[in-house]
């Protein structure tokens, strides 16, 4: 089994072209049309997509599973919803949202989808245990009208339906069979999407055209999505024909392919800030003095300046294209004498008796993380905190950030982004700075979670809008769990052959109508 250490190591980027056409996926075998998608991030092994909240493995799903709704996101209309399993919803009352499902669809094994699947998904997503809970605005009861026409009810639980109304375009829904047995659920994914998983071979999976997908066979006949965490490889193979799709390009790559007439080339903003974390329940960054002290400390204009076209600056917990957005008044701007003074009050004159912190980043994952986390450990030595910047592969890093079990995580900052498929702003809020997850910074404040849950039980997008921009954003910007750095763009290139394929503004790609001409 030909695995990423043996493409990369002891092998120049020339050296991996040859290696992935021997793994065992021909890039054109038999005449089919087959895409090569360069990938910036790993899968886990584990397909129940309810046991993780990672971008790779979230991007190859959508390939293979459906949600009820579909959020294109596009510009000017970011709570679009659009029919994927669900063809219509009402919400029958302030406590129960009805959806009506699609007829005739059959999920991968051949078993037809019906409401029964719908409530299995929901109940078995919903339960606290499994990390994708920290998706889910709560528990909900699912009742079953008939084959083809699901509730959600959410009165026993305290708060409006009209919470999971993005949500339903978040949660793959999988079969009820595949929930009732989780070791088959986690051995292989079972959707009903345009593309079917066939096998895994080292860090290449490939799915292949779904035949009965109900929105028509796609054209492309197979897809190997391949793990290729460094983004000069990725750029390498796609001018040198290996790759069809390379995501997650630097500035500096996709300045240099923009004109090229072999490569198409495309930039967007994403659902996605960049948030340097802290780790909240552990010294010294359990107290907020000095976590304002080192946002304090930190000039995002520098920032800026370093990541050019590849981030917009923005002072708020979520993106310019989630519903709620505002920048938010009083936002921790550069100003080291008040960096000082917070030091100084939490009893570190000149950051004097604070222990050495661990700063974790990545490379090849996002674009000049490296850089700009050089950076910032350098303006944060300046007013005294010192610093050990780390740098890890996309597949160790996504290991160092999240918390253990025992609740704690490695070092004491992290570098993450948070991009999800949906302007729902409680897919980013909820899962990293309620105290019921806190996945990585491992906040428990009470006055977060109470503007938390208020805005999630609003009675109408108005009022939730409200109290988002006046109470919750500026409360979290006073006690700074996390510091959000900048929203953040995204590049991509692909091969000129390849048409109708759909960038999606949080990390997915559709290609149920591209082709190969």
């Amino acid at each position: 089994m030909i695995t990423r250490r043996d493409i990369f190591v002891g092998a120049g980027a020339l050296g991996a072209v040859g290696v992935l056409s021997s793994a065992g996926f021909p890039a054109q075998a038999q005449g089919k049309k087959t895409v090569v998608l360069a990938s910036m991030g790993p899968v886990t092994g584990n397909w129940d997509p309810t046991s993780h909240t990672t971008l790779g493995q979230g991007n190859f799903e959508k390939f293979v599973f459906n949600a009820l709704t579909r959020a294109p996101m596009p510009d000017g209309q970011p709570d679009l919803l659009e029919p994927a399993l669900a063809e219509s919803w009402t919400l029958i009352d302030k406590n129960t949202i009805e959806f009506k499902l699609r007829s005739g669809v059959k999920f991968h094994d051949g078993k037809e989808f019906s409401a029964e699947d719908v409530k299995a998904t929901y109940d078995y997503s919903s339960d606290p245990k499994r990390p994708a809970a920290s998706f889910c605005p709560g528990k909900v009861d699912v009742e079953i009208v008939d084959p083809l026409t699901v509730r959600l009810k959410t009165e026993k639980y305290g708060y409006p339906a009209s919470a999971w109304l993005f949500i339903s375009s978040v949660l793959p829904i999988l079969s009820a069979k595949d929930v009732a047995d989780p070791k088959t659920l986690e051995a292989r994914p079972n959707g009903t999407n345009a593309f079917k998983y066939v096998s895994t071979n080292g860090d290449q999976n490939l799915i292949a055209a779904n035949d009965e997908y109900f929105g028509g066979r796609p054209k492309i006949d197979e897809v190997i999505y391949a793990y290729v965490p460094d983004a000069n490889t990725r750029v390498l193979g796609l001018l040198n024909g290996q790759y069809h799709i390379a995501e997650r390009l630097e500035p500096e790559q996709y300045a240099s392919l923009k004109d090229n007439p072999k490569v198409f080339t495309r930039k967007g903003l994403t659902t996605e800030n960049k948030y340097l974390h802290f780790r909240c329940n552990k010294p010294p960054f359990d107290d907020p003095r000095i976590r304002l002290a080192a946002c304090h400390s930190i000039d995002r204009a520098q920032i800026m300046e370093l990541m050019g076209e590849a981030g917009m600056a923005s002072s708020c917990y979520i993106s310019p294209v989630k519903f709620g957005f505002k920048d938010i008044e009083g936002y921790p701007d550069y100003n080291p004498e008040e960096a000082q003074r917070l030091l100084a009050e939490a009893g570190f004159p000149n950051g004097q008796g604070l222990p050495q912190l661990e700063y974790i980043t990545s490379i090849g994952f996002y674009p000049k993380t490296k850089e700009y986390g050089e950076l910032i450990a350098a303006m944060l030595q300046e007013q005294g905190f010192n610093v050990q910047l780390t740098v890890l592969e996309p597949a160790a890093w996504e290991v160092a950030i999240y918390r253990k079990a025992d609740g704690q995580g490695q070092g004491h900052m992290c570098d993450v982004g948070w991009m999800t498929p949906s302007p729902e702003p409680d897919l980013v809020l909820r899962p990293n700075w309620h105290s019921s997850a806190a996945l990585i910074c491992g906040v428990n404040d009470p006055e977060i979670d109470a503007v938390l849950d208020k805005e999630r039980n609003a009675a109408n997008p108005e009022e939730r809008m409200k109290i988002l921009t006046e109470e919750t954003f500026p409360t979290m910007a006073k006690k700074v769990p996390s510091f959000s750095l900048f929203s953040a763009l995204t590049f991509h290139g692909a091969a000129k052959n390849l048409e109708g394929a759909v960038y999606l503004p949080y990390g997915a790609i559709d290609l149920s109508k591209a082709d190969l001409v």
